[in-house]
């Protein structure tokens, strides 16, 4: 197993909260500028992992006019669409019955890859396939992007096209923790499932959040004398950290947890249709147009019926 004090993952990889809302924050801006811009903010990748940037819809303020401009997520949306495809990484993952450790790789090559992007550059939709499929070739678990694509529907050459520009974000993994205790391993790993979907992983490093998933287990299943566990790590191995900051930083864990909004069918149908509106800001002039014909048929019926009655 790999030293986790000298890896590239605690050396690059372990935010601060302010660092990591930072970044969240830099890639939206970024996208919202693009906005501003171009009018869209979509990236297209090419097999290589080249990007080509879209043409500007508008030069002149007189051409700007006759477009709408559409409004950009903010960076709570963009964390709502980010927690609701990380939920499907694990939906697919599951469907695939892959190993576990498939499923905790992709997962953070998938939040590595939204520090340096925003969802309304690249759609999560796409990458986080991506994201399951060079999992799989990392942890030699191999299946083809023909297959992986075939099962949910998806083209396969956009997961191919998308794998480098991925694979340039993230290529060192964390080591998935497996506890030794049969009785709570079920539990451990559901915790796990929950902390990855919120933003602990970076922020804490892979050991962390194993104690903290085996802790909460252990509260159910009453097993071990937690203290005496954390004692006994301490004697055998040297740590950066004291019982007490350990302590601290489940705790943590554990808010973020319990504070972890997952997105209703609601949230995602407003956020979805302000994204489809940033990658082609026409859709909204003609969902206008739809809801005005709407209305005005609406009227005209109503109008009909009353006079019918008379």
């Amino acid at each position: 197993m790999a030293d986790f004090q000298t890896s590239t993952h605690r050396e690059r990889w372990i935010f601060t909260p302010q660092e990591l809302l930072a970044k969240h924050e830099a890639a939206n801006q970024r996208a919202v500028k693009m906005l501003e811009q171009y009018g869209v903010t979509r990236l297209e990748v090419d097999v290589d992992g080249s990007l080509t940037y879209p043409e500007p819809l508008f030069d002149q303020k007189d051409n700007a006019e006759r477009h709408s401009v559409a409004k950009p997520l903010n960076c709570e949306e963009e964390q709502l669409m980010r927690v609701f495809y990380e939920q499907k990484i694990q939906e697919v993952c599951s469907a695939f019955k892959f190993p576990h450790k498939i499923q905790a790789t992709a997962m953070m090559y998938f939040k590595r890859f939204y520090l340096q992007w925003s969802v309304m550059e690249h759609h999560p939709k796409h990458i986080m396939l991506t994201c399951i499929y060079a999992s799989c070739k990392v942890e030699e678990n191999h299946v083809s992007a023909e297959e992986l694509g075939k099962g949910i529907q998806q083209d396969h050459q956009m997961i191919l096209n998308n794998e480098m520009i991925v694979l340039q974000e993230s290529f060192q993994t964390m080591n998935d923790a497996q506890e030794k205790f049969k009785d709570m391993r079920e539990t451990a790993i559901s915790e796990v499932d929950k902390i990855l979907l919120t933003d602990a992983p970076l922020l804490y490093p892979p050991g962390q959040l194993a104690l903290a998933a085996l802790r909460r287990s252990n509260e159910v299943h009453r097993v071990l004398d937690f203290e005496r566990y954390l004692d006994g790590i301490f004697s055998r191995q040297r740590s950066d950290h004291s019982i007490s900051q350990l302590a601290e930083s489940m705790r943590t864990i554990d808010f973020l947890v319990g504070n972890l909004k997952i997105p209703t069918t609601k949230d995602m149908r407003h956020i979805d249709r302000k994204l489809k509106n940033c990658w082609d800001p026409s859709s909204q002039d003609e969902n206008k147009k739809k809801e005005k014909r709407s209305k005005h048929k609406s009227k005209r019926t109503a109008s009909e019926m009353q006079e019918a009655a008379l």
